[in-house]
């Protein structure tokens, strides 16, 4: 099984555990998933949704593929539905990610990073920083929920 195959299946991971954080937050209210929370420097769980999907555009097609494809903003995204529509674009873009660097994934290149330094990184480490960096921030999503009062579902990678 070659490198390329092994991350697609390890990616379907990834969106099955996400389908399960989706599914329970679409029995939040609206108004909830909108509520800024102090203990999380006034952001939301949309926002933090948005910041994960956000981190999939820059790294994977800006800095890697060299697109310049523009981030989600808080104005598009007012109701669960958005964020579904977004992580549709994520999947999008994994699976162009994944193809355009099936035969390179572990060559280093050169990227930029949001402040603008430099830095050198292979297409496999992007991979596995932008889904951690996506389990990182479910994990925030699942604790403001449960500041606010909901009952979190499991929603690991493997769940009964």
């Amino acid at each position: 099984m070659t490198m390329h195959t092994i991350l697609q299946q390890q990616y379907q991971l990834v969106r099955s555990a996400r389908g399960a954080l989706f599914d329970y937050c679409q029995a939040i209210s609206t108004e909830d998933l909108l509520k800024p929370l102090r203990a999380y420097n006034n952001e939301c769980m949309v926002s933090q949704l948005a910041h994960t999907a956000n981190c999939y555009v820059f790294w994977l097609a800006n800095a890697a593929m060299k697109q310049q494809r523009p981030l989600f903003t808080g104005a598009e995204i007012q109701h669960f539905d958005a964020v579904r529509d977004i992580y549709k674009e994520v999947d999008q873009l994994m699976a162009a990610f994944l193809q355009h660097f099936s035969g390179s994934l572990n060559e280093p290149m050169p990227l930029t990073r949001p402040n603008g330094s430099g830095l050198t990184r292979s297409p496999f480490e992007l991979f596995t920083h932008v889904i951690t960096h996506e389990f990182h921030h479910k994990g925030q999503v699942v604790s403001m929920s449960r500041q606010l009062g909901y009952t979190p579902v499991d929603t690991d990678v493997i769940r009964e």
